[in-house]
């Protein structure tokens, strides 16, 4: 007997056990070994990270696809394991360090604290993991795995020695993100820009050799210039003082009628007393300030681009802390005079950027070089973890040849071997790739994967995938170069403790993104040719996150591509939204509307919370959460337990004899044809990836057509003891709702398994788990004549409910009906339905008549007339009254919104969530008018 309520809490943790010790999830199960393959790789989530939101609605996903195509036959394998995480990983076990007052990172040394990382993840490591269990996910733990584990670190060291020989990986000095705090590059993904209230100096830097030129002053209406003023200086603004003893250029757009006759000639850079040319580049903005910027390539990204293309010096003047660097800074002091303002700058060695600053401006306005301060809203860089300012810094990294490795990767998507869905991220994709920059793969850490790169005496570079290897190379080199004799080399390739010193490891690792691009094909054995790779490669599906197309897809794309010859990691790209709360503002803990996934789980239960993101997940549309839509899936499985409590108490049991197609009421019939639609509508909506629609389309079977529908059509059915049809209807009831639990089970698979362990029959044992059960295939089912009859009854009732509702009418009131000319047809159908047809629609009577008696409110359904006569039953007069009044508030609404969404300054300032609210106010204001405008006309019919 099913209890009174389903309790998500009692059951969730013995189910999911259960599924476990069944090897319900594992790929490779023996009677699937000949099935088809099917695989999703999961995007590992960081080491350190707990379930968010967006983890809910990204594994919900891939769920409800691994559930589908393991119910559907297939061998599923849903790959799972999780990232090293180099610097949060790096960080959190610093901070614990820290709080225990042990010793630090660098006191213990790199092997100590590598050791003590391995340590805290075999202790803490499975925070995540065990979290995706809670939601539910189905994933294959028999094969997690880790990035730093050792077989997909051989794959690392493999794939980054190939790529180093084959030219693609190269050393260079280039700009990056630095973290001045960690003292490590980051990624873009790591920096997050903060929007500050600063300023912006305005600086007079004066022209060389006496030069002079007439700078406009005053302009006409049409912007013409009136006045000059004659100059010896330029002026250049920047937010970032502090840089300027780098500059290396001041830049001029080459159509700036201001500076035209500038170009070539020189300023003396103040304090420093460098000669920096003035150069034409598009970049500098007329517009702009004061029209010429300051080029400082070693400081900043687009002046990077600028001094390369103008041929200056890259001037580094900031070290690892981001403190001035001066003193002894070869680079710096080329070309500077030396003086009082050169010894004032050197003073600043050693100073933090923010006093630098401080210091620059005070020495600037002494010199009469201030020429205005301006306050200056804009956006700077932060570490997302460190929270300081980030640091473009000119330094010595590691990189990959990316734009080469993008072709293959770019050609992929255009030929349709992989297919983005949404298809509008393939232009992002595109984009991004088209436009690639050399990727950066080195970090200043000590937990990841060490770079396999040794350096000789002489600093050449030995890339090999063992210190073993690199020695030999190094040993053959130094020959050659003569820095060692062959006898030396023999005695150390024999003894090598004897040549220690001789080569020298690279102390960088790799960023976290190199290892997780392999991911496709590491994880299932790479380089070692197995069988999991050879079934399960190419994946079939990949789901992610708009965010990663860039750091993780795309990088996948291209070492999938190049290292498994020529196949693609994946076949199709699932790009999901982002989740919002429910005003569609994006969740930080800063606002303090981040809604926790496993609270919403403690509370309403992990199904409920599945069900939500799935019917939210329409493609390319975010989706906004509130807990009021959780709830009313709670609900939903609730209606769906109770269903299976009545049919229970109405004897409804499993009869394994049962032939569908054999049913012969009406009312059964329709049901089964009913399934059958929805088998047909969820199926396709999942294969397309269409989990809304999916979800929606399950939704509508159970709630309004099998519960509110078949079930109260079924009762008098049931409470009739010498019904014939009693039988069958009970068998049918039973089947259906085996068909339910089957296709509720990707979404809700905690509810819909204890229920098919319940339903199974007295002693009737089911062949299967509901997750190992096969998939419905229903056929043969569609039954027009049935649907058309109960549609007829359905519509009927609806459309007499909605008068009901709209004219006021009191609940409990008993209304009679009248069927205006109607047809054989329909006087048959309501003979067989009269009582289902009272007791639905809470009539009085039903009678026929050649016309609509006088004051009463008529409906049309499926092209014949019937007539509800409410005169009497309700005021028709003050009805009349109420719903016009209601129509103009609803009006008075509907013309506020629209003036404010007609409102272009509105438009441009306000935020995305508030448009969309006002859109979707409107949209409602606009439904209700037409259901008024619409009881109106009944009424005006009436009258």
């Amino acid at each position: 007997m099913l209890d009174n309520r389903f309790d998500p809490a009692a059951v969730e943790g013995r189910i999911y056990e259960a599924w476990v010790e069944a090897d319900a999830f594992k790929a490779g199960r023996p009677e699937r070994v000949h099935a088809e393959p099917y695989c999703i790789v999961i995007p590992p989530p960081n080491v350190t990270g707990s379930l968010h939101m967006g983890h809910a609605l990204n594994n919900t996903l891939q769920d409800v696809l691994a559930r589908f195509e393991r119910m559907r036959g297939k061998d599923v394998l849903w790959q799972v394991g999780t990232d090293h995480a180099g610097i949060a990983t790096q960080m959190v076990v610093e901070r614990q360090l820290a709080e225990r007052q042990q010793p630090t990172r660098r006191e213990m040394g790199r092997a100590a604290f590598v050791e003590r990382i391995w340590a805290w993840k075999d202790e803490s490591g499975g925070t995540i993991i065990n979290q995706l269990k809670r939601l539910g996910a189905s994933c294959d733990w028999s094969r997690e795995r880790f990035t730093m584990d050792e077989g997909l670190s051989r794959a690392v060291l493999k794939v980054f020695v190939r790529l180093y020989k084959q030219g693609l990986i190269y050393k260079d000095k280039r700009l990056v993100n630095w973290d001045p705090k960690f003292q490590s590059a980051i990624s873009d993904l790591e920096v997050v820009q903060v929007e500050v209230k600063g300023h912006l100096w305005h600086f007079r830097y004066p022209l060389d050799g006496g030069v002079t030129y007439q700078h406009p002053v005053a302009f006409d209406e049409a912007g013409k210039p009136t006045e000059y003023e004659t100059r010896d200086y330029i002026v250049v603004a920047t937010t970032r003082p502090e840089t300027m003893l780098g500059d290396t250029a001041v830049a001029v757009h080459p159509d700036d009628e201001r500076y035209r006759g500038l170009v070539g000639k020189f300023v003396r850079l103040p304090l420093v007393g460098r000669l920096v040319p003035i150069v034409a580049d598009a970049y500098s903005d007329p517009t702009k300030g004061t029209g010429a910027v300051k080029i400082t390539p070693a400081h900043d990204f687009n002046d990077f681009e600028v001094g390369k293309r103008a041929g200056v010096p890259m001037i580094n003047v900031l070290d690892a802390e981001a403190r001035l660097t001066l003193s002894g800074n070869a680079e710096f002091l080329e070309g500077a005079v030396d003086g009082p303002d050169l010894h004032a700058v050197l003073a600043l060695s050693g100073h933090s950027r923010e006093a630098a600053r401080k210091a620059i401006v005070a020495l600037m306005e002494e010199r009469g070089l201030l020429d205005k301060i301006e306050p200056h809203a804009h956006t700077v860089p932060h570490g997302d973890r460190s929270n300081v300012v980030i640091e473009p810094w000119l330094t010595d990294q590691w990189y990959v040849d990316a734009h080469t490795l993008a072709q293959p990767a770019l050609k992929a998507v255009r030929d349709g071997r992989t297919t983005f869905v949404p298809k509008n991220w393939e232009k992002t994709y595109f984009e991004w790739l088209e436009n690639i920059q050399p990727w950066c793969i080195s970090r200043q850490l000590w937990w990841g994967h060490q770079i396999p790169a040794w350096y000789g005496p002489d600093g050449s570079v030995f890339v090999e995938e063992t210190e073993e290897a690199a020695l030999a190379s190094a040993l053959a080199h130094c020959v050659q170069a003569g820095i060692i004799t062959d006898e030396q080399a023999r005695d150390y390739a024999k003894h090598p403790e004897k040549a220690g010193g001789l080569i020298t490891r690279d102390e960088d690792v790799l960023d976290t993104w190199f290892s997780s691009a392999l991911w496709p094909f590491s994880t299932l054995g790479w380089p070692d040719q197995t069988r999991e790779l050879e079934r399960f490669y190419p994946t079939s599906v990949l789901i992610t996150g708009f965010d990663i197309i860039f750091f993780w897809v795309a990088r996948m794309m291209m070492m999938g591509l190049h290292f498994m010859d020529g196949q693609i990691p994946f076949k199709d790209v699932y790009i999901h939204a982002l989740v919002r709360d429910e005003k569609g503002a994006k969740m930080s803990k800063s606002k303090g509307n981040v809604i926790d996934p496993l609270s919403l789980i403690e509370e309403y239960g992990a199904d409920a919370l599945r069900f939500t993101l799935a019917a939210m997940a329409a493609q390319g549309r975010d989706i906004k959460l509130a807990t009021s839509r959780v709830e009313g899936y709670r609900n939903f499985a609730t209606k769906l337990w109770n269903a299976a409590r009545f049919a229970e108490m109405n004897g409804c049991t499993r009869v394994p004899t049962y032939e569908p197609k054999k049913v012969e009421l009406a009312v059964n019939r329709w049901i089964l044809s009913e399934l059958q639609q929805a088998q047909e509508d969820i199926t396709a909506c999942i294969e397309a990836y269409r989990f809304n629609e999916a979800a929606g389309a399950a939704y509508r079977f159970v709630w309004n057509i099998f519960c509110d529908w078949y079930l109260e059509l079924a009762k008098p059915v049931f409470m009739s003891a010498d019904n014939p049809w009693q039988a069958e209807t009970r068998a049918t009831t039973a089947f259906v709702l085996d068909e339910i639990l089957k296709l509720l089970h990707p979404f809700m698979p905690f509810l819909t398994e204890e229920l098919w362990r319940l339903t199974a029959g007295e002693g009737l044992r089911r062949p299967a788990m509901l997750a190992l059960t096969q998939w419905p295939k229903l056929s043969g089912l569609k039954a027009p004549a049935a649907a058309e009859e109960i549609g007829w009854l359905i519509d009927l009732v609806t459309e007499i409910r909605s008068v009901r509702a709209e004219m006021n009418v009191p609940a409990g009131a008993q209304i009679p009906l009248v069927l205006v000319d109607a047809s054989s047809l329909t006087q048959t159908r309501t003979e067989v339905w009269m009582d289902a047809l009272t007791r639905l629609a809470r009539l009085s009577g039903v009678s026929f008549a050649d016309a609509a008696p006088a004051g009463a409110v008529q409906v049309v359904v499926q092209g014949e007339t019937a007539a509800l006569p409410l005169a009497g039953i309700i005021d028709m007069d003050a009805e009349v009254v109420r719903l016009t009044k209601e129509l103009g508030k609803t009006h008075d609404e509907l013309d506020k919104i629209e003036k404010k969404l007609g409102n272009p300054d509105f438009i441009a300032r306000a935020k995305e969530e508030v448009i969309d609210e006002q859109r979707e106010r409107r949209d409602a204001a606009q439904a209700r008018a037409a259901k008024i405008v619409d009881a109106l006309g009944r009424l005006g019919k009436a009258g």
